[in-house]
């Protein structure tokens, strides 16, 4: 799903509101997980899971190209943890499906 697929699917579900009400609500909602994210927050959607920001370690790589060794700096990076109730819904969906399909 893209960002516009999910501006779509909000319009569809809320025919009393503009679309481009809706851009602005979205971009509003990842601007402020991105904002937290870079003050170091955490961002805990109950139900759905939670970001965070890890930092990895400087370390040594190779250039693909030349196989010459190179520093790689200390990075951040963002990381996603699935919360309980997603989880279940996935499994949910993955066990009705084995469920509905003999051959498996």
């Amino acid at each position: 799903m893209t960002r516009s697929d999910l501006i779509q699917i909000l319009a569809d579900r809320n025919p009393h509101l503009y679309i481009k009400d809706i851009k602005v609500i979205v971009n509003c909602f990842f601007d402020s997980i991105t904002e937290a994210l870079n003050r170091g927050d955490r961002v805990e959607l109950r139900g759905f899971g939670t970001f965070s920001v890890k930092q990895r370690a400087p370390r040594s790589a190779r250039n693909p190209k030349t196989g010459e060794a190179v520093q790689v700096g200390d990075k951040f990076h963002p990381f996603f943890k699935t919360g309980k109730e997603l989880k279940i819904q996935l499994n949910l969906s993955t066990e009705s499906d084995a469920d509905a399909d003999p051959a498996s």
